[in-house]
């Protein structure tokens, strides 16, 4: 049932990347949204935006796979598929597995408490989506703060 959680919001962020995609390109392409003060910064705002929910749900992609051959039953289903890339030795100590948002990965539990994160999702994902991420802020509050300056309100 994750595993179908993790689709679903994967093809919600992809829908949600397209959107702010276009959102984004119509702000460059449009001269009435050019002409507006700190309009460039709203454009890269779309952009990024959409380039961070797009690689994140990437990632929900990855994260999906690997829950999905975890739950698959099985001959060979223990150790956990995920979980074998460590070698037998710490894979044959594996109770179970967590999934991690933010930052996004695999883990696998181990019978003494421990846990250790697998290469499930690719290592550029989470350091792609952080910078994206500040990107999109930090353009966003530039750009409102430019707006404001711009058009202050009237008392």
């Amino acid at each position: 049932m994750l595993f179908l959680g993790l689709l679903l919001a994967a093809l919600g962020g992809v829908a949600v990347a397209v959107f702010l995609t276009v959102r984004g390109l119509r702000a460059v392409v449009r001269r009435s949204e050019r002409s507006r003060p700190g309009s460039w910064l709203r454009a890269v705002t779309l952009l990024a935006g959409a380039g961070a929910v797009a690689m994140y749900a990437w990632g929900l992609l990855h994260v999906g796979f690997a829950v999905m051959q975890a739950e698959d039953g099985g001959a060979g289903s223990f150790p956990l598929q995920p979980c074998r890339e460590a070698g037998p030795q710490v894979a044959s100590r594996v109770d179970g597995y967590a999934v991690s948002y933010l930052p996004l990965r695999f883990e696998c539990r181990l019978s003494d408490g421990g846990t250790y994160v697998t290469s499930s999702v690719p290592g550029y994902v989470n350091p792609v989506v952080a910078a994206l991420g500040l990107i999109t802020a930090t353009s966003g509050i530039l750009g409102s703060t430019t707006a404001r300056r711009a058009h202050p309100p009237v008392a």
